[in-house]
C-alpha cells in the first residue's frame, strides 16, 4: 500500500510503499476513502522534534477486524480518529474511536463533519451559552469554525460573530449563519459577546478577552498557546475554560457517542452542513498541508487515497 511519510522536521512529505498493517486486538483495518487534514497535524510536521506518524480523521470501509471487536465487521463504513499512519491506503482504527457512517452520507461528509463537529460541539458545551446570548467564533472559516458558527445558531444564539484573518472569508462565514464578521486586525471587535470559542490563541487572546462582556466565557481549544493576565479576568469577572476533545473521548465515551449521534441528526435534518474546501490525492498531501498552513481554507481539506 501507499502511505505518506517524512523524515525530518518540516518535511518534505513523500509517498512510500509499506505493508498493509494487521489489526490487533480491538482494532479495525480500514480501506481509507477520505482523510481529514487538520492544523494540529500540520503543526506537528513543522514543529515536532522527531517525525510522527501522520494520523487523524479517516473514513472508509472495514476490511478486517482484530480479536475482540464486536461492533463492526468487514463491509461496514466507519469514520474515526487514527493515531497511527492515517495518510495511507489502509489504516488501523481502534473500535472505541470508530463510528458508523449513515447510509445517506459519504465518507467525505464523515471526515468533514464528525471530528471537527465534535470539537465545535464540545467547545460550545463548555461555554454554556444561554438562549439569546452572543457567541464569537475565531478561525470561523476553518473546518471546526464553520461548524461552530452553525451549531451556535442551532443552539439559539442571539447573535453569532465570526472572526477571520482575511476579509475574503467573510461572505463564506455569513453563509454559514454568522450575523457579523470581523477581522483580527480590527481596532474593535464590535459589541461585547457572552461567549468566545477560540481556535487561535497566541496574540489573539488579548483582543478576544477585551471583546468579552462581563461574566463572559472564553473556551480555548487551540494548540497556539498564549498568556492571560489574571487582572484581565478579574475586572470583568470573566472566565477562560480549556477544552480538549481527547479527554472526552477517553474519559466520557458515553458523552462522546451522544454528541456524535446529535451531529448526525442535525446533518440529516439539514441544520448542519459541513463544507469541503478542496480534495487532494494522497500524492499531493504537501499541497493540502500548504492550504491549512497558510489558512487559505474555507471549510475542510480532504485527502482522497
Amino acid at each position: 500500500m501507499r502511505r505518506v511519510r517524512y523524515e525530518s522536521t518540516g518535511g518534505p512529505l513523500f509517498l512510500e510503499e509499506a505493508p498493509v498493517p494487521e489489526p490487533g486486538a480491538g482494532e479495525l483495518l480500514v480501506r481509507c476513502e477520505a482523510v481529514g487534514v487538520t492544523l494540529p497535524v500540520v503543526r506537528k510536521v513543522t514543529e515536532a522534534a522527531e517525525p510522527i506518524a501522520l494520523g487523524g480523521e479517516i473514513a472508509g470501509e472495514v476490511v478486517a477486524a482484530g480479536e475482540g471487536v464486536t461492533r463492526f465487521r468487514p463491509g461496514d463504513r466507519v469514520t474515526g480518529l487514527c493515531f497511527g499512519h492515517g495518510y495511507a491506503d489502509f489504516a488501523l482504527l481502534h473500535e472505541a474511536m470508530a463510528s458508523p457512517i449513515p447510509d445517506d452520507a459519504t465518507t467525505v461528509d464523515a471526515v468533514a463533519l464528525v471530528r471537527s463537529g465534535l470539537v465545535a460541539y464540545g467547545a460550545l458545551e463548555a461555554a454554556r451559552p444561554a438562549p439569546g446570548e452572543a457567541v464569537l467564533v475565531t478561525a470561523a472559516a476553518s473546518g471546526v469554525g464553520h461548524l461552530a458558527v452553525q451549531l451556535a445558531r442551532v443552539r439559539g444564539a442571539g447573535r453569532v460573530v465570526g472572526a477571520v484573518s482575511d476579509p475574503a472569508k467573510a461572505e463564506f462565514v455569513r453563509t454559514r449563519g454568522a450575523d457579523d464578521c470581523i477581522q483580527y486586525s480590527d481596532d474593535s471587535w464590535g459589541d461585547p459577546v457572552d461567549c468566545i470559542l477560540d481556535a487561535v490563541g497566541g496574540d489573539l487572546l488579548a483582543p478576544a478577552l477585551a471583546a468579552l462582556a462581563p461574566h463572559g466565557r472564553l473556551v480555548a481549544y487551540s494548540s497556539g498557546g498564549g498568556t492571560i493576565q489574571a487582572y484581565d479576568l478579574l475586572v470583568g469577572a470573566k472566565s477562560v475554560i480549556g477544552f480538549q476533545m481527547a479527554l472526552i473521548a477517553r474519559g466520557r465515551p458515553e458523552l462522546y457517542e451522544q454528541w456524535r449521534q446529535e451531529l448526525w441528526r442535525l446533518f440529516a435534518e439539514g441544520a448542519l452542513k459541513p463544507a469541503v474546501h478542496a480534495e487532494f490525492a494522497l500524492a499531493d498531501a504537501a499541497k493540502a498541508h500548504e492550504v491549512i498552513e497558510t489558512r487559505a481554507n474555507l471549510g475542510k481539506v480532504v485527502l482522497r487515497p
